[in-house]
């Protein structure tokens, strides 16, 4: 067997530096931002490297035109992207966005992510997919861009027809000269004005002649998908190539000790070698299917775990403990927000409720399995192909695990088959290390795919929540005060809290904070306790669990008070027209507000639910309708407003608003993830049951353009879910469900 484990605890090499990433690459208190790779060493650009890696100079990233745009002699453009499609349609609104500006239509795009390098850092300094940050981070950049070079081509055509430049106008794709009918393609141009300087001060289109930015342009993914030309990373295939499969520790930080039957299972068809690697085992075949054979035939005995405690994943580490651990701590709280003097509110209030909440760990449980493929060339450089959401940082780390410079590595990033936060670098849940340390070892391309069961027991999880609620009521039922404490530990702060000093960690607390209601003393505290398993991103981060808990109290606030959860949320909200307005417009899309419970077309007895959400800079409101079947709840629809400020493409504004949605309910119905033992139970789909066909409601979407800001579109769809559905729950049951999945709950008629 061959133990690869120390080419990962290789010691820095003399001369290499430390990069820090700054504070301007976060993306403003209070968002989630998803910023991997703190402390990762980034080796020197050498001399006579060409100008296209991490080593390059761009004069300001997103400005060189070169960098981004391929102007083919047939007049088609090849785009490169900041950013990595995944489904989210970004490759779509970016050829939008450039093509608007630079008069071509989108159609004849052809968009593909970009290597590593300056240019493409157009997220506050820095390279991302996530956040919901993509279109609104970049929008004004990928116009400048389409302009510049649009400005460029009609230089070069002015100097080939020897005419002033003002009298040449555009028209997708050509360069016209109405005054002798003389015309020139993009194509014929781009050689002469692709060398030109760029201007700064070039001119934007006026918004309302506008033909593609704003309009439901076809996605130009959607024929390649449709037909099975879209490559993802599971099928890359390289001459040469052998698969690993892998058997990871069955307690996560144990490792591997003695494998019984190493020379048996090296001796089945088509193995070639079995190596030890960091908590985990590899075989490595002439197909992944002789692999996994393999892997499964081992017999491995493992270093033991702790015995006991949440401090690790223990031997007895379970959710229920580390629960219990959440709801025991007793430290003082951090103040995150505050407003009026809440202390003096509850002191002369009327009523005083209180309520806790708490949600589960969640996988990511996405269709596309990790993979990763690793080649090392002949000079020792690496290409590797991996599933990704910021190039560079993979980069660095490929870089570390390899013991080569970041130049000599170069990433491929194939489309994702689906984003939810799972791409990012989570340490031992990601296969791409493993990859690597394979291919150098093995002397050949390797590429690493985990089975299902491997998946869902390394993957990197939405961490555990736990909200502690206290409000006070004055005498006509109206909320004076609201006490929150939101304890436990986020992505932010176990990613990046050695690089975002602030004690509060942003994406524990969003979703309970800055909320746009006028209660007018307030207090929010955040109290940490750390997790001991690997924690991560999940679609919408801290908003998927906390918008359920506010939003859920809040119904608790008015029925405590007597009120409707509508009239009380519009009464709240009587400061801001912008909130009132999106209100009144998901109860005119579902045909006007009511709770119930009432008679639904079939004679069954349903209730309604409300919710509001601020999340990544747009705001929306949900109204779901609920009826009992054998115990459990049924969505029948679900009526969503979105304010997302403007947009690009409403299809695909309207597409992942429904997306994201059906990922709520899923999560609001049925799925969690739970320890026993210091082990997850649940290790493929048939015991972390996801949202099926029948189960899945009507969606409606409304969108409303305030003209605010530009927000973000993946994620804002659903935090909205989760509280409507339970606030429709208790409407029709009288049951309060402050504890999900609803799976958990055996729901009954009131």
């Amino acid at each position: 067997m061959n133990d690869l484990t120390p080419l990962l605890l290789a010691a820095p090499r003399a001369g290499e530096p430390i990069r820090n990433l700054s504070r301007r690459g976060f993306l403003g208190a209070g968002t989630s931002a998803l910023l991997l790779g703190v402390g990762l060493r980034v080796g020197p650009a050498r001399a006579g490297t060409p100008a296209e890696g991490a080593g390059a100079i761009a004069p300001k990233p997103g400005t060189r035109v070169a960098a981004f745009l391929e102007i083919r002699p047939d007049g088609s453009v090849r785009l490169l992207s900041p950013f990595v499609e995944g489904g989210q349609g970004i490759n779509t609104g970016l050829a939008q966005t450039v093509g608007e500006d630079l008069d071509l239509d989108p159609a004849r795009f052809t968009v593909e992510c970009a290597p590593p390098g300056p240019d493409y850092a157009v997220v506050n300094g820095l390279r991302l997919t996530g956040g919901s940050f993509s279109t609104r981070s970049s929008f004004a950049a990928m116009r400048r861009l389409g302009a510049t070079a649009r400005e460029m081509l009609l230089r070069a055509a002015a100097s080939q027809l020897k005419v002033k430049q003002d009298e040449l106008s555009t028209e997708n794709g050509r360069v016209l000269h109405r005054a002798s009918g003389r015309s020139l393609s993009y194509g014929d141009l781009a050689a002469a004005a692709l060398a030109l300087a760029p201007r700064d001060d070039v001119p934007l289109k006026d918004p309302k002649d506008f033909r593609f930015v704003g309009k439901p342009v076809a996605r130009l993914d959607t024929r390649d998908k449709s037909t099975g030309r879209a490559i993802y990373a599971i099928d890359i295939r390289l001459d040469g190539m052998l698969h690993a499969a892998v058997t990871h520790a069955p307690h996560l930080g144990t490792e591997p000790q003695v494998i019984a039957n190493e020379a048996d299972v090296a001796a089945m068809p088509g193995v070639r070698a079995v190596h030890r690697l960091p908590g985990a085992v590899a075989v490595l075949a002439d197909s992944w299917w002789r692999a996994r054979k393999g892997a499964e035939a081992l017999k491995v005995e493992w270093t033991a775990p702790a015995p006991d405690g949440v401090d690790t994943v223990s031997g007895r580490f379970s959710s229920a403990a580390m629960l219990a651990a959440l709801k025991g701590a007793t430290e003082p709280g951090i103040v995150a927000e505050q407003e009026g003097d809440p202390e003096a509110a509850f002191t002369g209030a009327a009523t005083v409720i209180q309520a806790e909440y708490d949600a589960p760990y969640l996988a990511h449980a996405q269709l596309e399995p990790p993979s990763a493929v690793a080649r090392f060339a002949a000079d020792g450089s690496l290409d590797l192909w991996v599933p990704n959401q910021m190039p560079e940082v993979f980069q660095q780390v490929a870089a570390k695990v390899a013991g080569l410079h970041s130049d000599q590595v170069r990433i491929h990033s194939p489309m994702l088959g689906g984003f939810f936060g799972r791409h990012f670098y989570y340490g031992p849940a990601n296969p791409f290390p493993q990859a690597i340390l394979l291919a150098k070892a093995a002397g050949r391309p390797v590429r690493v795919l985990w089975s299902r069961e491997e998946e869902f027991g390394m993957d990197a999880v939405r961490p555990l929540g736990f909200v502690r609620f206290r409000a006070a009521l004055d005498r006509d039922g109206m909320p004076v005060a609201l006490q929150t404490t939101a304890i436990g530990e986020g992505p932010i702060g176990r990613w990046f809290g050695a690089i975002f000093k602030s004690p509060v960690d942003s994406s524990v607390v969003e979703g309970l904070d800055k909320k746009p209601y006028a209660i007018p003393n307030r207090r929010l505290d955040y109290v940490k306790v750390p997790q001991p398993v690997t924690i991560a991103f999940w679609r919408s981060v801290g908003h998927s669990m906390n918008d359920y808990f506010y939003e859920s109290f809040l119904d608790e606030v008015a029925e405590a008070g007597g009120k409707d959860p509508f009239a009380l949320r519009m009464a709240l909200l009587k400061d801001s027209p912008r909130h009132r307005t999106l209100l009144q417009a998901a109860a005119d899309l579902a045909g006007g507000w009511k709770r119930g419970p009432f008679a639904g077309p079939d004679g069954g007895r349903r209730a309604r639910g409300v919710s509001m959400a601020s999340p990544f800079g747009s705001e929306t409101a949900t109204i779901a309708e609920v009826s009992l079947e054998d115990g459990e709840a049924r969505v029948h629809d679900l009526w969503i407003a979105i304010d997302p400020g403007s947009v690009v493409n409403p299809a695909i504004v309207k597409r992942q608003v429904e997306g994201a949605a059906a990922l709520g309910l899923s999560a609001t119905l049925l799925e969690q993830v739970v320890y026993e033992g210091g082990q997850r139970q649940a290790r493929n789909f048939d015991a972390y049951p996801i949202l099926d066909r029948t189960r899945m409601p009507r969606v409606h979407v409304t969108i409303v353009e305030s003209g605010a800001p530009m927000g973000g579109i993946g994620e804002p769809g659903l935090p909205g879910v989760p509280p409507a559905v339970v606030n429709a729950v208790a409407a029709l049951t009288g049951q309060r469900v402050r504890s999900l999945p609803l799976a958990k709950a055996r729901l009954s008629a009131a």
